[in-house]
This record gives structure tokens, C-alpha cells and sequence, in this order.
């Protein structure tokens, strides 16, 4: 299999010195951004009545009593079927609690009826919340399409407003097994990636 040049242990700090730069940068980049994304403007956002296993909660009610909040919504691809890629999302989504220590409430909603949602919970074994916006205009309302979409809330009392949202390469960003695989001598594997010819790779949705 094909592997990265060996060279000395001289030849490889220098390399990794090289490369360290350029990763400082990026994430100077990204501090920039994300200076960027907290002062983002927000929009006034409707209320909803979600299905949870707790019965029937408003869009505020998701906030536990918290000024934030994060909702991922996993795709509805019919009875039955679940989206692969929300499912591995899902998976990584954990320490919740150390995010409600900052502030954050965090739920997954789906257009799925409640019953699918949480049979589905309960193959999987997640513990994390999750609610059904079968019925409403929420996953239209915040772009989602259809689609799997992250979006964060700030609540004003009773006022809810939409700060930031991000779907695609945004959501990929906060993947755990994504990052350590981009740190990985063979990366993610993915034939969209830029490597060296004679890495192993295999289609991304294969």
C-alpha cells in the first residue's frame, strides 16, 4: 500500500513546522469567523408546537429555561428509512450536559412522527432529545427542505429569534470522526479528497 515519504527526523520537523504555520493561520481564519458569526444580526422566529415523549412542547419550551439553543434536524426519508448521514451525526452528538453548563440546550427534531423517532432512539440506544415537528412549517421555515440542517435559537423571554444556521460542509465541521480523520495520514478515504495518487479511497456515498 502506498504510505508517505520517510525521511529524517530533521527533514519531518522541518515539515511539520511548515505545516504548522499554515495551520495557524487557519485557525486564525476561523477565529475570525467565528468573531464574524457573533455578531451576526438575528430574525424574529414563529413558535411551534413540537410531539415529544413528554407531550406536546412550544419552540420556547426546548430551551429548558436556557437563553440558547441548538436544533439539528434529522431528515424525514419516509417510514422505515432512516438518513445514514444524520444517523453517523447523531452518533457524535454527546456531553450535553457541559453545553447546558454554557448555556446551550441542544434537540434533535424531525419531521418524523414521534412513534418512528423514538423506535428508532431506541434501536440506536441515544439518550439525547428528540422531538417530532411532524405537521409544522419548522424544518421549511428554518431552510431545511427536507434536508438535515443545524440552527441555533436565542430566546428573549418569550421571544425566540434565529442567530446562526448551516447545513452540508457547515454541519461536517463539528463531526468528531471527521476531524481525526483529517489529521490521519490516509484522511477520510473519500474520493472527493486531494491525495496522493495510490491512497485509498472509495466513494464518498458508496
Amino acid at each position: 500500500m502506498a504510505h508517505p515519504e520517510i525521511v529524517s527526523e530533521q527533514e519531518w520537523a522541518q515539515a511539520r513546522g511548515e505545516l504548522l504555520t499554515a495551520e495557524k493561520e487557519a485557525t486564525r481564519a476561523l477565529d475570525a469567523l467565528a468573531a464574524r458569526r457573533r455578531r451576526l444580526p438575528m430574525v424574529k422566529f414563529g413558535d411551534y408546537v413540537f410531539a415529544t415523549p413528554a407531550g406536546p412542547k412550544s419552540l420556547v419550551d426546548l430551551f429548558e429555561g436556557r437563553d440558547q439553543l441548538a436544533v439539528y434536524q434529522f431528515m424525514d426519508r419516509g417510514p422505515d428509512e432512516f438518513c445514514p448521514g444524520c444517523t453517523a451525526f447523531t452518533n457524535n452528538v454527546t456531553d450535553l450536559d457541559t453545553l447546558a453548563r454554557a448555556g446551550v440546550s441542544w434537540v434533535t427534531a424531525s419531521d418524523m412522527p414521534l412513534p418512528q423517532i423514538e423506535a428508532y432512539q431506541a434501536k440506536k440506544g441515544w439518550t439525547l432529545p428528540f422531538v417530532s415537528s411532524h405537521g409544522t412549517s419548522f424544518s421549511a421555515d428554518c431552510g431545511g427542505s427536507g434536508g438535515f440542517l443545524l440552527s441555533l435559537f436565542l430566546r428573549d423571554g418569550a421571544d425566540v429569534y434565529r442567530t446562526y444556521s448551516t447545513t452540508a460542509r457547515g454541519v461536517d465541521r463539528v463531526m468528531f470522526i471527521h476531524n481525526i480523520l483529517d489529521l490521519a495520514p490516509y484522511g477520510r478515504q473519500e474520493d472527493w479528497e486531494d491525495s496522493p495518487a495510490g491512497w485509498p479511497q472509495q466513494p464518498t456515498y458508496g
